[in-house]
C-alpha cells in the first residue's frame, strides 16, 4: 500500500512538473486544445516580430461545452488585456473565432467570458454563466455596433468585465459590460481561436499583446 501510495504522489508531482516547466510563449504560459477538437491545434510566438499565430480547430464556443485551441496564463485580481487580431486566409467557416478568453478552468464546460471577432466581422462580448450551463441566444451575450474590428480589449475590476473594441487607427469604444461574481481566481486569461468546422483548422496572427495586472 505505501509503495502504491508512493508512485501516485510521485505522478502527481510530475504532472505538475510538466505544467510549470513548460517553456513560455511569449508572456503566456501554456497552450493547449480545449474540449479534445478532432484536429490538432497550437500556438506560436516569434520574439522576432513579437507576433503570436494560433491555429485552431473545434465545433464552436457553445451551447454546454466548448472545443478550441487556448494559449494562457493564470491570472488574480484586477487586470486589463489587449491585442490586435487578423485572421489568416479567407476561412471556410463565417463564425470562425478568435478573441481573448477569461475562464475559471481548462474543463471544455468551464463558466467563461469571452470578447471574440467572428469571420463574417461581427465583435461579441459573450460568457456561460456557470459550469456546465448550456449559453443561451441572445441573454448570453453582447454584440458591437461596429463590425471588422482589429483592436479587442477586455478590463476586469473585481466581478465587471468590460469589452472595447476599436478598428484599425481609431480609438477604443466600449462595447458593454457583465458580471461574473462566480468565476473565481486565479483565472484562466488568454488567446483563443476557434474554426467552428470540427473538419477545419483555422489561423490568426494576434499582435500587440498587452496584459496588465493591478487597477489601471
Amino acid at each position: 500500500m505505501r509503495t502504491a501510495n508512493l508512485l501516485l504522489l510521485i505522478a502527481a508531482i510530475g504532472i505538475s512538473f510538466s505544467f510549470t516547466a513548460d517553456k513560455p510563449i511569449g508572456v503566456f504560459q501554456h497552450s493547449q486544445d480545449i474540449g479534445k477538437p478532432k484536429l490538432a491545434g497550437s500556438s506560436t510566438y516569434n520574439a522576432a516580430t513579437r507576433e503570436y499565430r494560433l491555429r485552431g480547430s473545434g465545433y464552436n464556443i457553445w451551447f454546454a461545452r466548448d472545443e478550441f485551441q487556448f494559449l494562457f496564463k493564470k491570472v488574480s485580481g484586477d487586470f486589463t488585456v489587449t491585442a490586435d487580431f487578423e485572421f489568416v486566409g479567407a476561412g471556410t467557416d463565417p463564425h470562425r473565432k478568435v478573441g481573448w478568453m477569461v475562464r475559471e478552468s481548462l474543463t471544455d464546460d468551464a463558466a467563461h467570458i469571452s470578447a471574440v471577432a467572428h469571420g463574417d466581422g461581427l465583435a461579441v462580448l459573450q460568457w456561460r454563466v456557470k459550469k456546465g450551463m448550456s449559453m443561451r441566444d441572445p441573454e448570453d451575450e453582447i454584440f458591437s455596433p461596429q463590425k471588422y474590428i482589429q483592436t479587442i480589449q477586455v478590463e476586469r475590476k473585481g466581478d465587471a468585465y468590460t469589452m472595447r473594441v476599436a478598428k484599425k487607427g481609431e480609438a477604443l469604444k466600449t462595447v458593454g459590460s457583465h458580471y461574473m461574481p462566480d468565476l473565481s481566481a486565479p483565472l484562466f486569461v488568454g488567446l483563443y481561436i476557434c474554426s467552428h468546422n470540427p473538419e477545419k483548422v483555422e489561423e490568426a496572427i494576434v499582435r500587440n499583446v498587452e496584459i496588465v495586472q493591478g487597477k489601471r
